[in-house]
C-alpha cells in the first residue's frame, strides 16, 4: 500500500492560481483507502475549490492511476470535461501523478505528498494508522534480518547494525521507538538464526535503483 497524505489546500490553490478552471483525478487503490483519493475526497476539494472561484470541470478516479493503458481508456470518457480544463489536480501518490501526467497534455499539480510503502493498523472503526514498513529499495534484506527491514524501522537507515545512541533497546531519534536492530537481533535470537547478523551488514549495491524494469509476461 502506497502511504500518501493531502497537502495542504493553500499549497494546492497555489498551484492553480492562474487558471480558472481544472479537472480532478484520484485512484481507486491506495489513495482511496488512505482517504486522499477516493469519491469523497474528490467531492470534498471539488467543493473547496468552487468556493475559491474555480471551475471545476468534472471528475474521475482510475483504477489504478498508475496503470497507463487501462487509464488511458478510462479517461476517453471524460474526453471533453477534461479538455475544459486548463490544469490538472492528481489525488493519486507520486507515481500515479506522473502517469496522468504522460497521458494528459496539461499541467498536472499533485494533491497529495507521497510518504512510503506502508500497512494500516486499525486502532478504531474511526481512526487507522499507517506504518512504514518498506521504501522500496531494490534489495530486500529482511529474509535474513528476522522480517524486518533495518532501512525502513532505523531512522539512519542503517544496515550494519545498531548505532551508538542506542539506550535499553530505544532509539536515540525516537526514545519511544524500539531500536530496529534489537528487534532484529531478538528475533533472530528466537528464530536460533544469530548468525545472519553478519549477512545483513553486507554493502547495499546501489546499482537497484533503477528507474525501469523489463518484465516477461507469459
Amino acid at each position: 500500500m502506497i502511504i500518501t497524505k493531502q497537502k495542504p489546500i493553500a499549497e494546492i490553490i497555489d498551484y492553480i492560481k492562474n487558471d480558472s478552471s481544472v479537472f480532478l483525478i484520484g485512484c481507486a487503490v491506495c489513495a482511496t483507502t488512505c482517504k486522499t483519493g477516493g469519491e469523497t475526497e474528490i467531492k470534498l476539494l471539488s467543493e473547496l475549490l468552487i468556493a475559491k472561484g474555480k471551475n471545476v470541470t468534472g471528475w474521475d478516479i482510475l483504477n489504478p492511476a498508475c496503470y497507463i493503458l487501462e487509464s488511458k481508456k478510462l479517461l476517453r470518457r471524460k474526453e471533453k470535461e477534461i479538455s475544459a480544463a486548463e490544469s490538472i489536480i492528481s489525488l493519486a501518490c507520486g507515481g500515479g501523478t506522473q502517469a496522468i501526467a504522460e497521458m494528459i497534455g496539461k499541467s498536472v499539480y499533485p494533491a497529495n505528498d507521497t510518504l512510503f510503502q506502508g500497512e494500516i493498523i486499525q486502532l478504531s472503526p474511526q481512526e487507522d494508522r499507517f506504518e512504514k514498513k518498506c521504501l522500496m529499495c531494490g534489495e530486500c534484506i529482511v529474509g535474513v534480518t528476522g522480517g524486518i527491514c533495518p532501512v525502513t524501522r532505523c531512522p539512519k537507515g542503517l544496515r550494519s547494525g545498531p548505532c551508538g545512541g542506542v539506550n535499553k533497546g530505544k532509539c536515540e531519534v525516537d526514545p519511544e521507538r524500539d531500536c530496529a536492530w534489537v528487534l532484529i537481533y531478538n528475533r533472530l535470537k528466537e528464530l536460533g538464526q544469530l548468525g545472519n547478523m553478519g549477512i545483513a551488514g553486507k554493502t547495499r549495491d546501489y546499482s537497484n535503483e533503477r528507474n525501469y524494469i523489463l518484465v516477461n509476461k507469459r
